[in-house]
């Protein structure tokens, strides 16, 4: 795969290509050698400098990253045996969402995910990422039968937000993410949620009601994009940075705030710099979460999740009293 920048990723870039260079060398391998742990170290020290210091608009184009790692390719790499399952048995696949039953670390489990494409061709198939009824349906189906089975569910997140098209609408868009909503909070299984890149409203909130919500690092979570939100507040599309701060979007914030439950951290420059690390990264937070939550009677465990979402965005009146 191609690799591609960011313009704030762009000193990355030089230092990549000559070390792209000196590694392609074969003659004066001292030298070169030498070369080589002179050129990472100047890309490490570089890499943390920029990554020190990232406004909430440069996290969300990282949560964009077109080399970023997807549904799929966690799957892949972090679960065996998947078997993906195609279809809602009502009208039809929406390739959008993927889902199936696999095995984690010798524990079965099923894994529901938006899938984005990486090229026009696969995108147009996956529509972005942004499901219709279709995958919300065919996700709920998976989930029932995980709950059937006594099968944890792992959800990964990553979508700009539900299909937002006609055909969509008319299918019933808002009814089935609701039902998902209600499905969810009361299914008797394990529920492991966890943003991989764009967390984005009800899209991402139809495979989202879990009893624990994770984002990685760099993943962004939020009612609205920066885009729309500046559009619709300001008027003004040259307002996405302030509109990503006002957000509070970034997964540091959002567990500021207790909406989430924790941080999955990212390889140095970001999952998409090193899909291994990220990888592994991944599968330590899966393994400790799912450990915990397996330990949890599953009619406590309901109620514990009952409980997390009714104090999310509680209003005492104290709030006011200390402004």
């Amino acid at each position: 795969m191609e690799r591609k920048y960011l313009n704030f990723e762009k000193p990355l870039e030089e230092l990549d290509k000559k070390l792209a260079v000196v590694s392609n060398r074969k003659q004066g391998i001292s030298n070169t050698n030498s070369n080589k742990v002179s050129l990472k170290q100047q890309l490490t020290e570089r890499t943390k400098e920029i990554f020190s210091n990232l406004t909430d608009w440069q996290i969300v184009q990282l949560a964009r990253h077109p080399n970023r790692p997807h549904a799929l390719d966690y799957i892949e790499n972090v679960f065996d045996e998947f078997v993906e399952l195609h279809g809602d048995r009502c009208s039809g696949d929406d390739p959008s969402i993927v889902a199936g039953i696999g095995k984690f670390r010798g524990i079965p489990v099923a894994v529901i995910g938006h899938q984005k494409g990486r090229d026009v061709k696969e995108n147009l198939l996956r529509k972005f990422g942004m499901a219709h009824p279709a995958g919300y349906r065919k996700s709920l189906r998976i989930m029932r039968l995980a709950e059937k089975l006594h099968h944890p569910v792992i959800s990964l997140i990553d979508t700009p937000g539900a299909n937002p098209d006609i055909q969509a609408e008319e299918n019933g868009q808002a009814l089935v993410i609701a039902e998902n909503l209600f499905e969810m909070s009361m299914l008797k299984t394990p529920i492991l949620c966890i943003v991989i890149g764009e967390g984005g409203s009800g899209g991402a909130l139809g495979i989202g009601v879990g009893d624990r919500i994770l984002m990685q690092e760099y993943a962004i979570y939020s009612v609205i994009s920066p885009e729309g939100c500046a559009s619709i507040l300001w008027k003004d599309q040259t307002a996405v940075e302030e509109a990503a701060r006002a957000l509070k979007l970034t997964a540091k914030a959002l567990f500021d705030m207790g909406i989430i439950d924790g941080i999955v951290p990212e390889p140095l420059g970001g999952a998409h710099r090193d899909w291994n690390n990220a990888f592994h990264l991944l599968a330590e937070s899966i393994d400790k979460n799912i450990k915990e939550l397996k330990t949890i009677n599953i009619d406590e465990l309901v109620e514990l999740r009952y409980q997390k979402y009714r104090k999310i965005g509680v209003w005492t009146g104290q709030e006011a009293e200390n402004e």
